[in-house]
């Protein structure tokens, strides 16, 4: 009989949590290794002792560990069956497997830690062939692998080498016993899916796997060398002169140099030497004030350290010192606010498999966009952006690769019916607090946790862009994150610690808080007892058409010192590239769109750029709000031909202004005058400082200005940098200084009225309307022969929802059944206008606007004044009123369509469709139009002014409109629509909102993909003027439209003139 067996034999390694790493070298600084001075001070990594390893690979998936391709690791073993891969690259996104899978909380498998599934773990088997450059044989041949998702063994030439978990951070092997210099090597690698590190890396992001960062073979010298590099600068106590501490781990006998250049690489401004054996040894140069480093002047000296003359390492420092000084955080002794973003690794294509140049360009846009700040989360990023946030300048919040938010899900759901009743802060707490218990207060986790905190700390910190360490994210807190932030403080004192979910600051070095409302961060700046600083790790949630009302936070950092900045979330979408299987049409993808379940749909869509990387409105807004020269006055009164001053603030925190200019140019009614020229900026503006300018020695008469007169200031980059190109606009205002406008023309002219029971008929010269008195609204506006309307223009008050309107005051419009509601013409009156002889005609309609089921309506009086000279006025005024009112309205307006021929064509871009004078030239809404300037702006077809939502939302919508003109394509007709100011005497006109696109509502509602809602594009042009509209606010995760930019349901009263 035989023996008992048992499968599988032994704990896998992937499912025991006492097994993090077999085999691999311990975690160390991300130097290069170059034979000469000059290479090492090139920085060029391709003329470093490292071969890249990346490139073509053989791959098999199997749908669990146990049932691969047996022996696949020894060379010998026949992989001509298997397809080809590149590396990087994660294997969902070619096809393999079940497919990319997204949750936000939820884990996608069982929960049971540390136990991970046997048989549902995708595993991938990798093999790549490789000879050893010649140029680093005879060396310590070390294989490095920067990033691997989730774990992994590995095999060279059929021999077991190690294995390592931690997705996001790197291994290091010591191979050199098993490589074959002179012939062909086989490596072989086993990636697991899932293992017990799943539990602690369950951020909000796609769950995908494989080899995603780049693969090296490394040569260090063979007998001695560095080992690993310390690195850190110290400031005098008026942080002028500076200490260079270093500290070199070496192995073996060998003399050890340590040299320091100047930002330009001119000769050595510092060195030493010493003889070391198996050790560390210390050096300490005193540097008499060095340019300091910062995100604003981003100064780079340079060191080299030599080992016996044969063999050099280079690496950038920045003099900067980083501390907790007066309850705040401090660099160089000055406070610093984080104008940052979340920026997670994603390709549209590759996943997290980014390329460097996607990266690089991520980190200009930022600098283009005012960013000054990065959050890693949740994870640590790509080794090489770190390189170029030191030479970029970037303030970088570096975090450990730990998240587990899943568990809270589980606890939430198992809470009493009692503490689900407890306020939301409450349950929280007490949600949070048993959560902690899985992994992050139980100490058989410790090593795990603290293993994250030692990976992230070793690997960066050398950078000078590294100012905060985060323990991880949404992990609650517990025992673990105390020993992480121990082991932190051990190794590198020089920097502060950040983690959110302590919330009480008790550990870590700053308070942090998530989607706070502005009122709360408010609270705590007044709160006397705080002695740490705060800092919004996550705010303004940029999903879908938002977010709102970031000026409201961004404004409060600068004024109050305790509120140190925050990480808009986040930088952008986190769509993957897919094509409808029925059109092959591509559109960007979510959760729920590969099959995947459970998912949290598109959810993952929250960014500030599109999945493309392109810049979303939201973007263009964030910037506007984080400009570094803020004007903060101008002259309330303009005084013909007198001179016109500003005052401005440097917002930077370290610089003056003098790389930047100045100009400005006056408008008349949008249109730029010959009014324009320089404005002298004086010169060593200090951070902080407000100071005077004069922007006009002489303003325009009124005489000279037929239209609304508007000042624009622009602020521009003087000189080219390594972010940003010469004449780069980093800041502007503007503000309107005279008003000279009417909403109408004299009413002058006859006209005659035809009337049966269903319709009336009424003729001026040029213009003939018809009229339904049974559904009191106007069906025809004919212009010289040309017809304006396609359908009936109608008072409206829905919109799309966006996604931030979706779980805050859109889920009340939902549940009082606004989307349903419709108008009901209940009387309709007609005749001419008292003493205004034959020049108007005017119809009196009473409507009920209401919805099935309910109660509440908004009752509606509507006058329609037909006016000779070939306008007509459209005054409607609203009472709400019934029980179940919905607490805001979407928006108050008119909406209507016009006719295909109104709609424009790019093909005919001679003739401009619309053209109008407001905000321009992109969308805007109440909370997010500053980004928007003044001005008269036109498109040649009306496509150009919808924004395509990649999750289709209400967008489009232009705020502070005076007026917008219609063009007919075929017959050269116009049509212009104002709104008139109730409230003035002689009928000056209003400012509200327009938007016409070729998408009704409720089909851009129902959509879910852009693709979808193409299939219901009208030619038509929908349009809508609207009264008053709606915000935005950022309530998809975070607070709900602020009151004052909320359009509440209260009366009103509006008229808009079609002429």
């Amino acid at each position: 009989m035989s023996s008992k067996k048992t499968h599988p034999a032994s704990q896998p390694d992937w499912n025991d949590l006492g097994v993090l790493h077999k085999g691999t070298l311990p975690p160390r600084a991300n130097f290069h290794i170059y034979n000469s001075v000059k290479d090492a001070l090139s920085h060029d990594t391709a003329k470093s002792n490292r071969h890249a390893l990346s490139g073509k690979w053989k791959f098999k998936l199997a749908s669990n560990p146990f049932e691969g391709p047996e022996g696949f690791q020894d060379p010998a073993f026949d992989t001509a069956g298997w397809d080809d891969t590149v590396v990087p690259s994660m294997w969902q996104l070619n096809g393999y497997g079940k497919g990319p899978h997204y949750t936000n909380v939820n884990f996608p498998i069982p929960v049971d830690p540390p136990n991970v599934p046997f048989t549902d773990n995708e595993t991938g088997h990798y093999i790549c062939k490789f000879t050893v450059p010649k140029n680093i044989r005879n060396s310590q041949l070390r294989l490095r692998f920067e990033g691997v998702d989730s774990a992994y063994h590995v095999w060279v030439n059929g021999y077991e080498v190690g294995y390592h978990q931690g997705s996001r951070n790197p291994a290091e092997f010591d191979i050199t016993s098993l490589l074959n210099e002179e012939d062909e090597n086989t490596l072989a690698v086993k990636v697991y899916q899932y293992c017990d590190g799943t539990y602690i890396e369950d951020q909000d992001q796609w769950r995908m796997s494989g080899i995603f960062r780049d693969v090296y073979l490394i040569g260090f010298p063979a007998q001695s060398r560095v080992e690993d590099l310390f690195i850190q600068t110290k400031l005098d106590k008026d942080y002028v002169n500076a200490e260079l501490k270093i500290r070199v781990d070496v192995k073996g006998s060998c003399d050890v140099q340590a040299g320091l250049y100047d930002p330009d690489k001119h000769p050595i401004i510092a060195s030493g030497s010493k003889h070391a054996n198996d050790g560390s040894i210390d050096f300490s140069f005193n540097v008499k004030d060095p340019a300091k480093w910062t995100a604003e002047s981003p100064t780079l000296y340079h060191l080299v350290i030599t080992i016996n003359g044969t063999s050099f390492i280079s690496q950038r420092v920045g003099f900067r010192q980083v501390e907790m000084k007066d309850g705040l955080i401090k660099v160089n002794g000055q406070k610093i606010i984080l104008k940052g973003a979340n920026r997670h690794e994603h390709h549209p294509k590759f996943g997290r498999a980014v390329p460097y140049e996607f990266m690089k360009q991520d980190l200009l846009l930022m600098k283009a966009h005012n960013i000054n700040a990065i959050r890693t989360s949740h994870q640590p990023s790509d080794v090489r952006l770190y390189d170029l946030a030191d030479e970029l300048g970037f303030w970088v919040m570096d975090e450990a690769d730990l998240e587990c938010h899943g568990f809270e899900a589980i606890c939430d759901a198992a809470l009493s019916p009692e503490d689900r009743a407890l306020p939301f802060r409450e349950r929280q707490l007490l949600t949070r607090a048993k959560a902690a218990k899985w992994t992050s207060d139980n100490p058989d986790w410790e090593k795990a946790y603290v293993d994250r905190a030692v990976q992230l700390v070793r690997r960066d910190h050398l950078h000078p862009s590294v100012i905060i360490w985060s323990l991880g994210n949404e992990a609650f807190f517990g025992r673990n994150h105390v020993a992480m932030y121990d082991w932190i403080k051990s190794f590198d004192d020089s920097r502060p610690v950040h983690y959110e979910a302590d919330i009480y600051a008790d550990t870590v070095d700053m308070y942090s808080r998530m989607y706070p409302p502005v009122e709360e961060i408010l609270e705590f700046a007044h709160d006397k007892t705080k002695t740490k600083p705060l800092i919004l790790c996550e705010f303004v949630h940029a999903m879908g058409n938002g977010p709102g009302n970031i000026k409201e936070y961004v404004d409060k950092f600068f004024e109050y010192d305790a509120l140190q900045g925050g990480f808009v979330w986040e930088w952008a979408n986190h769509g993957l590239l897919k094509k409808d299987k029925e059109t092959g049409e591509e559109f960007y993808a979510y959760g729920g769109d590969f099959g995947d379940v459970p998912n949290d749909s598109n959810f993952v869509m929250d960014g500030v750029l599109l999945s493309d990387h392109t810049p979303a409105p939201g973007l263009i807004e964030y910037k506007k709000a984080l400009e570094p020269v803020k004007v903060v006055s101008h002259a309330p009164q303009v005084v013909s031909n007198t001179p016109q001053k500003i005052t401005i603030v440097n917002r930077y925190d370290f610089i003056t202004l003098d790389h930047l200019e100045a100009s400005y140019v006056v408008l008349d009614e949008g249109k730029p005058t010959s009014q324009k020229g320089t404005i002298e900026i004086p010169k060593g503006i200090k951070p902080w400082q407000a100071v005077e300018l004069s922007v006009l020695e002489q303003f325009p008469s009124s005489e000279s200005l037929p239209g609304e007169g508007v000042v624009q200031v622009v602020f521009r980059q003087r000189d080219a940098t390594a972010a940003l190109p010469a004449g780069h606009e980093v800041a502007f205002e503007e503000y309107p200084f005279s008003k000279h406008h009417h909403a109408s023309s004299e009413i002058s002219g006859k006209f005659t009225v035809e009337e049966t029971p269903t319709l009336l008929t009424i003729k001026s010269p040029n213009v003939t309307w018809s009229f339904s008195p049974i559904e009191g609204e106007i069906r025809s506006f004919q212009k010289n022969g040309t017809e304006f309307l396609a359908t009936n223009p109608g008072v409206t008050f829905y919109r799309a929802q966006t996604d931030n309107d979706f779980p805050q005051d859109g889920a009340d419009w939902r549940d009082k059944l606004l989307h349903l509601a419709k108008s009901r013409t209940r009387s309709c009156s007609w005749g001419g206008a008292e003493g205004n002889g034959d020049g108007t005609f005017v119809v009196q309609v009473k409507q009920r606007f209401a919805p099935p089921v309910f109660s509440w309506s908004i009752d509606l009086d509507i006058a329609y004044t037909f006016q000779a000279n070939g306008a007509v006025s459209i005054r409607v005024k609203g009472a709400p009123q019934g029980e179940n009112l919905p607490r805001t309205l979407p928006r108050i307006g008119l909406s209507f369509e016009l006719p295909s021929t109104w709609a424009g064509s790019a093909a005919k871009s001679a003739k401009k469709a619309i053209t109008w004078y407001g905000r321009g030239p992109g969308e805007s809404y109440a909370d997010k139009n500053l980004s928007q300037r003044l001005g008269e702006y036109s498109v040649a077809a009306v496509d150009e002014l919808w924004t395509d939502y990649e999750y289709p939302q209400e967008g489009g919508n232009r705020t502070d409109t005076r007026w917008v003109k219609f063009t007919n394509s075929d017959s050269g007709e116009e049509i212009t629509a104002q709104f008139v100011d109730l409230e003035s005497s002689d009928k000056e006109r209003k400012l509200f909102d327009f938007n016409a696109s070729h998408y009704r509502i409720l089909d851009v509602e129902a959509a879910k993909h852009p693709y979808e809602l193409r299939r219901k594009k009208t030619e038509n042009v929908v349009l809508r003027l609207d009264a008053a509209h709606h915000g935005l606010g950022s309530g998809s995760c975070g607070p709900r439209t602020r009151d004052e930019y909320a359009l509440m349901t209260w009366p009103f009263e509006f008229e808009v003139v079609l002429s």
